[in-house]
């Protein structure tokens, strides 16, 4: 029977074929089912005291600690860009670090003077500013500690002052990321007493108590200040789901605007449910382990760097999210602008 039709065949067989809108590149872009723009993207950005215009994290190659005057520039070229965000984290010198975090509320503290330098710019661009106090304590907890465990409502009384000042410096979005209880009430209600309603409150709402934050920690500095301790008493335990949708109800009841879920791809399945769920805008911070992952892999060889991060992004998209907080947001909207070109 060879070169005759099957006799099992009626027809043309098989008479859906998939594939055929796989064939071409232009096929496959026109049923594509999600996108990537710079749009999507959020660039956190680390700043750091002094002249030294950069200064590179040991565990995130190709991420530097900018200082003031770089972290406006790289603030110019992420607008230039298309990125509609950035967000900035402050490494705090070891000598303003204390039990209580005070230089947090601190109106000329690094964050503030680093808000003020890039507002001044007048860009098309927001600022995204993390409440939270373990860059500022001398032991790498979020919050303050008394008797050996992290206390809730004292720590958002510190909060609501952190958020006040970096709100009065021109932060627009205030992201909480400690994970105490009621902190997005809290601050809601002070922003919009102190005439700051229009400031955005980007909630934490599932942050899990990950390995996957180590590079940041190291990057930020805190690392030695929380050395053998962990933060499983306020973050969220990783084998929880329908806890996340509990969180993310109760900040979205307290006022907030947007929120996250934290990291990224191995909480692609908490990013579905939020979404499907509440319908609000949703963010998903692609964070520093998961950067150093695919870096390190890339650079050994392992896959190309830019097909892996492309499809890291997708993936987070597909699962519901609105936009990325990721640290290949320039290098991606690069990517992204010179395929435009071709």
């Amino acid at each position: 029977m060879s070169g005759s039709r099957l006799p099992y065949r009626v027809g043309p067989y098989p008479t859906t074929r998939l594939r055929r809108n796989r064939r071409n590149d232009w096929s496959r872009r026109m049923v594509a089912e999600n996108g990537l723009v710079a749009d999507d993207l959020i660039w956190p950005l680390f700043v750091q005291e002094g002249n030294d215009p950069r200064v590179p994290v040991p565990s995130m190659p190709g991420v530097d600690r900018l200082s003031i005057e770089s972290l406006t520039e790289a603030a110019t070229e992420a607008e230039q860009l298309g990125i509609p965000a950035i967000a900035i984290f402050p490494v705090i010198e070891p000598q303003q670090k204390n039990e209580d975090g005070t230089e947090a509320t601190n109106p000329e503290n690094l964050v503030c003077r680093a808000i003020r330098a890039v507002a001044n710019r007048n860009l098309n661009l927001g600022i995204i500013c993390d409440v939270a106090l373990d860059p500022f304590t001398s032991h790498g907890q979020d919050g303050l500690v008394r008797n050996g465990y992290v206390v809730n409502d004292e720590t958002v009384d510190v909060l609501v002052q952190q958020a006040l000042v970096q709100a009065a410096a021109g932060c627009s979005i205030i992201a909480p990321s400690d994970m105490m209880d009621g902190r997005v009430g809290a601050i809601r209600n002070a922003l919009d007493l102190a005439g700051h309603e229009d400031v955005r409150i980007l909630s934490y709402a599932a942050k899990y108590a990950s390995a996957f934050y180590g590079p940041f920690r190291d990057a930020v500095g805190s690392t030695t200040s929380l050395g053998q301790g962990d933060k499983r008493t306020y973050q969220m335990d990783p084998p929880n789901s329908d806890e996340a949708l509990r969180e993310v109800a109760l900040d979205i009841s307290e006022g907030a605007d947007m929120i996250m879920v934290k990291p990224g791809l191995p909480y692609l399945d908490i990013i579905f449910r939020v979404k499907e769920t509440f319908g609000v805008p949703t963010y998903a911070y692609q964070v520093s382990g998961e950067y150093a992952m695919i870096t390190n892999s890339a650079d050994q060889g392992s896959f190309d760097r830019k097909q892996a991060v492309l499809e890291s992004l997708i993936c987070l998209k597909r699962a519901g999210a609105n936009g990325i907080l990721t640290y290949f947001a320039l290098e991606t909207a690069r990517w992204l602008r010179e395929d435009q070109k071709t």
